[in-house]
């Protein structure tokens, strides 16, 4: 198979399904391969070795390509079972832009022979796989109407990912499609417009997520708590319910050079931003726990958080029910003479 000829069946493993960046990146590609079988899933970080190792493309895997797209993998043995893949003809492409992801590669730890890839984090994952499939149609003399008119869709994700804000309506894109599950979130963008008109199961979603939203801020703001650090950075910590990127970036108009370490009780995980004129690089501080991300933003797990939570309300029960086996009961009898 040439490299301009379909397959006959196109698998995607992308970021997601609550994440714009991810879903556009393979709604990108699934407009592209327009007529072809395409088999997208989603999974955030913690998932995407076992569901690359669990893949199954069926028999044979020439004539078929998988593409993985905004998030990579840490264990060597997820390299060894995309190698078995590839040696059984499957193509695999590789688009990323995490600085996880460019550090890996870099250090030698990516062993998998990619019929191509591209990790560069200047622009959004969506606007990479975007612009490589713009430029291999560009080379052949093809045109992709459907992957065209996606192209303010891309242009939003990327616009929102790296927090630059500066289109009208893709803030408010992301949170609605957040709000979906993969297979409505995946829906919604290979059939919306050119203009990304919301169609009613997109207006309806933005309704429910500005509810969301208030809730959330308002967890936030009663439990928000601000360390000093010696280097003159704030930490500001709080546990919030979705959403927190939002909630980071209001209070970044608010407190200068600071890190906001967010637990999301809808996620279950930290989330870490900062406002805008603080230096530090939060996909170092999401390794040191395990996870990574951006410079400006990032994640990991933290489940000591609820624990402390949980044995903090335990231990002041503890101490309410104490109290009680000291005091009489209201009414009961006094001791007889």
């Amino acid at each position: 198979m040439t490299a301009n000829e379909k397959p006959r069946r196109v698998h995607i493993v992308s970021h997601g399904p609550h994440c714009l960046d991810g879903v556009a990146a393979a709604a990108a590609l699934a407009r592209y391969y327009e007529g072809v079988e395409v088999r997208a899933s989603f999974c955030g970080n913690p998932r995407i070795d076992e569901v690359l190792q669990s893949l199954d493309v069926g028999s044979p895997a020439a004539g078929q390509e998988l593409w993985i797209t905004d998030i990579s993998w840490t264990r060597p043995e997820t390299d060894a079972a995309l190698r078995a893949l590839a040696a059984d003809g499957l193509r695999i492409f590789w688009i990323d832009h995490h600085r996880t992801a460019t550090e890996r590669l870099a250090s030698g730890r990516i062993d998998v022979p990619f019929a191509d890839r591209v990790v560069d984090e200047r622009v959004s994952a969506a606007r990479l796989v975007y612009e490589y499939l713009r430029e291999r149609m560009r080379r052949a003399g093809e045109r992709s109407p459907a992957l065209e008119r996606f192209e303010r869709i891309v242009m939003m994700a990327d616009d929102n990912d790296r927090w630059l804000h500066q289109i009208e309506g893709s803030w408010e894109l992301a949170l609605t499609l957040r709000s979906m599950n993969s297979d409505e979130a995946f829906d919604e963008l290979l059939a919306v417009d050119e203009l990304a008109t919301y169609t009613p199961r997109m207006r309806a979603a933005w309704q429910k997520v500005a509810a969301e939203m208030e809730r959330s801020f308002a967890l936030a703001e009663s439990t928000r708590t601000i360390v000093d650090d010696a280097s003159g950075v704030k930490v500001v910590s709080a546990v919030c319910d979705g959403y927190p990127s939002e909630i980071a970036d209001r209070w970044g108009r608010e407190i200068p050079n600071a890190v906001f370490a967010l637990f999301d009780l809808k996620g279950g995980g930290m989330s870490y931003r900062r406002s805008p004129d603080c230096p530090v690089d939060l996909s170092q501080v999401a390794k040191a726990f395990g996870g990574g991300g951006h410079p400006a933003a990032a994640g990991s797990q933290m489940p000591e958080v609820l624990q402390l939570v949980s044995r903090h309300a335990a231990e002041r029960v503890r101490d309410a029910v104490r109290a009680l086996a000291t005091v009489a009961p209201a009414g009961a009898p006094q001791n007889p003479e």
